[in-house]
């Protein structure tokens, strides 16, 4: 039976970004396939098109349906026009083709596809950003869950060791009942604690899963640890020109209004003339061993004139679609300054707690080894312990909570300039 899969955070957010893995990551993958497609589709405007075809008929014509028969008078006596004709046999093989020479609207949007493409790689790039950071999340809710679980077991074998001392103490008779009591207390609160926090690691483990996009009955083993690591400082002009420059949700924005740029142009330039070429050759007759070739070539020139007012309402329709791109830009912009910001300043409060929840669990532990020495020299009360001991639990839980907070700091700051994580 195979182990448990071991899992670091980068391999995490490999198998997360892999095209089999996360549902955002292949779905933009999808997106770029629809652009690329939308990019032939346009440029296919400005290349020959080119058809064969071959018809075979049997036809016959009411000319009396027609008025020929009435408009064509033969002073021959005896002799009249039929109004039925034929039957008659056609068949026509041909090869037809147009190809635009001039149309400037047709060009332009080419050129907007092409952006739509970009706009979609940029997606891409700016979906692996985003899936990056939401597996690094969830790695560090697992490893917080894992933190968790272990320090709930090193808090049993505190209030097991506490509990021998308080009976030791009682046989030696100078201890009381209710000291080993309110160890006993202490150390069911504790097991209470620990099946919760193996609950909540499962709940994390199943949460990375998800997210990774792995079967969600997979056995995890997390190779990381939950811990402090330095990061070069940064200012906020550093940051915030990173970020102008790396993120990809801005890049593709940027696409997006330069395609609706290129396609507000396109649109105006729908009423100036166009010019195509067209041919056709082929050979026609009443069968395939009596048919003759013909041919038709020729230039025209298309110039609109009046359409209803439909050209002018799709310039004004575009137009209004550019500028909302451009301000969608500029509020993108802000909020990527924003977001750097915000993480800068959660990075610095996090330093500050990590350095303060260290300091406090070093004081815990000097306080709990103190008290436990002043009852055993029968100088202090159970009691005595039993705070220093609560004290030291939630000293633990506070250099948890910090070190996963300044992780997680970390992670948005990445992910607000861009960083790959």
């Amino acid at each position: 039976m195979p182990g448990p899969l071991e899992l670091s955070l980068h391999r995490a957010i490999e198998l997360a970004n892999s095209p089999e893995g996360n549902t955002n990551v292949q779905l933009s993958g999808e997106a770029l396939k629809q652009a690329k497609m939308r990019q032939l589709e346009a440029r296919s405007a400005l290349l020959p098109d080119l058809e064969s075809s071959f018809t075979a008929r049997s036809q016959t014509e009411n000319l009396a349906a027609l008025g020929l028969n009435q408009a064509i008078h033969v002073p021959i006596p005896g002799f009249a026009i039929p109004n039925l004709v034929g039957p008659y046999n056609t068949t026509d093989a041909r090869v037809t083709g147009n190809q635009t020479l001039f149309d400037f609207s047709s060009w332009w949007r080419f050129q907007a596809s092409r952006s739509g493409v970009s706009a979609a790689r940029s997606d891409i790039d700016n979906t692996h950003q985003n899936v990056a950071a939401q597996v690094a999340r969830a790695y560090l809710a697992a490893q917080k869950a894992q933190t968790d679980v272990e320090t709930a077991e090193a808090n049993i074998k505190l209030s097991q060791a506490v509990l021998a001392q308080a009976e030791h103490q009682k046989i030696a008779g100078t201890g009381t009942g209710i000291e080993v009591t309110r160890a006993k207390v202490q150390l069911a609160n504790d097991r209470q604690r620990l099946l919760d926090a193996q609950n909540q690691l499962r709940a994390a483990s199943l949460r990375l899963l998800r997210v990774i996009g792995l079967r969600l009955d997979t056995d995890l083993r997390l190779t990381d640890k939950l811990e402090h690591t330095p990061i070069d400082a940064v200012t906020l002009e550093q940051a915030r020109a990173e970020a102008i420059r790396q993120r990809a949700d801005l890049r593709a924005q940027q696409d997006r209004e330069a395609q609706a740029r290129l396609t507000a142009d396109a649109t105006k330039m729908e009423r100036l003339p166009s010019v195509a070429a067209f041919a056709d050759y082929g050979s026609i007759g009443t069968a395939i061993t009596s048919s003759l070739p013909t041919r038709t070539y020729g230039i025209s020139v298309r110039v609109p004139i009046f359409d209803g007012a439909r050209r002018d309402a799709r310039r004004a329709e575009s137009a209004s679609q550019y500028r909302q791109e451009r301000i969608r830009t500029n509020d993108l912009k802000e909020q990527v300054e924003l977001d750097v910001r915000l993480a800068l300043d959660d990075l610095q409060s996090a330093e500050d707690q990590v350095k303060v929840a260290s300091e406090g669990l070093d004081l815990a532990q000097q306080e709990l080894t103190q008290a436990r020495r002043r009852y055993d020299a029968g100088v202090a009360t159970s009691l005595e312990v039993t705070d220093a001991q609560t004290r030291l639990e939630r000293a633990r839980d506070n250099q948890t909570a910090a070190l996963y907070l300044y992780n997680v700091a970390r992670v948005d700051l990445a992910q607000a300039t861009g960083r790959p994580q």
